[in-house]
């Protein structure tokens, strides 16, 4: 008990984001005002899956003309990446991030996080318990499907690092190694390889078609949408108490970390609609891939990847553009809104 007093004590009074060390009496640090505006909005846009109504797509769904094969084909891959990622995510974040970051306003929003992730898990259980489908085949897809698979063993040991009881920050070497970790699960798991399964879904909402699910991505993408921006002002928290961090060779190696993902995230485009779909091809998300990913090393301080590359879904830029975060949806989850709020001063 002694030392989980000692972790609180210099959780509270820390001196950075990681390897908080208490300091002397009178002179706290102020709080990271963005960590916790962004876990007040957070909670501020709550949703259940079970409210969004899924009479539509069951219907859809049961009816032999509603969708083509290949349609089909992309909702249930859709949903056996998505409802391993999550768990992934959310594991990383409660048995592994959670431990290394010492700021009380970021252990807030990662709480927050942690159960969104949690939520989201909930949301795909209820869209395959709605249409009914076999659970072994959707979630066993991570073992069956070389695209979802591939992208998980590209993930594993960044969240081994972090998950890792003995793994400890405190040396240039390993506060690397949480960095790492860090830009990989934010810009690379959630910035980049959730974006061609939303597309996707929200193509079909776009043709109304499973409008219940294509809602339930929404909110899904809003979260996200959050998680990532909480993910980017992390990172550059760190870099900025920590800028011996931030080497030559470390940003080359990011670099080519998120080449590697663009190119795995383009197999999963290629396994999910080999023929094209609702006007969708795999070298579409080719060009999206690479666009998204010179966003991220720019969100980061990183010199772009890809030369001449632009977004071929110029109808997905209001749902990621994260200045809209906290009222995207004008629906009823605005209505979870209080009007109450704490503040520092």
């Amino acid at each position: 008990m002694s030392d989980f007093l000692t972790d609180l004590e210099s959780g509270y009074s820390d001196s950075g984001v990681i390897n908080g060390a208490a300091i002397p009496a009178g002179l706290v640090r102020p709080p990271y005002r963005w960590a916790w505006q962004k876990y007040l909005d957070a909670c501020a846009n709550h949703w259940m899956p079970q409210e969004i109504n899924m009479a539509a797509d069951i219907a859809l769904w049961n009816d032999p003309a509603g969708l083509t094969a290949d349609e089909r084909q992309l909702v249930k891959r859709n949903l056996g990446f998505f409802s391993t990622a999550d768990s992934l995510a959310a594991n990383n974040i409660v048995l592994g991030t959670y431990r290394h970051i010492s700021s009380p306003e970021c252990r807030r929003y990662l709480l927050r996080q942690a159960f969104e992730e949690a939520l989201h898990t909930h949301a795909y259980q209820y869209i395959v318990e709605s249409l009914s489908l076999d659970e072994g085949e959707i979630f066993n897809m991570y073992q069956e499907v070389p695209s979802i698979h591939d992208k998980a063993v590209f993930l594993l040991p960044f969240i081994e690092t972090l998950t890792d009881p003995k793994f400890r920050t405190g040396t240039p070497e390993a506060d690397q190694r949480l960095l790492r970790s860090l830009i990989v699960f934010a810009c690379i798991m959630e910035g980049l390889f959730f974006y061609v399964g939303f597309v996707q879904i929200l193509a079909l909402g776009r043709r109304n078609k499973m409008v219940g699910a294509a809602e339930q991505y929404q909110y899904i993408l809003r979260d996200e949408s959050m998680h990532l921006n909480f993910g980017v002002d992390l990172i550059n928290q760190i870099k900025l108490e920590n800028p011996e961090l931030w080497t030559v060779d470390f940003a080359h190696e990011i670099r080519d970390l998120m080449a590697r993902a663009v190119e795995l995230e383009y197999r999963y485009a290629i396994d999910t609609m080999p023929r094209g779909v609702l006007g969708l091809n795999a070298q579409m998300f080719h060009e999206y891939l690479r666009f998204i990913a010179n966003r991220r090393c720019q969100q980061i301080g990183l010199l772009h990847i890809y030369d001449n590359v632009s977004n071929p879904f110029p109808w997905m830029s209001e749902i990621i553009d994260l200045k809209k975060e906290k009222n995207f949806f004008e629906t009823r989850v605005t209505e979870y809104q209080t009007g109450g709020s704490l503040t520092w001063e």
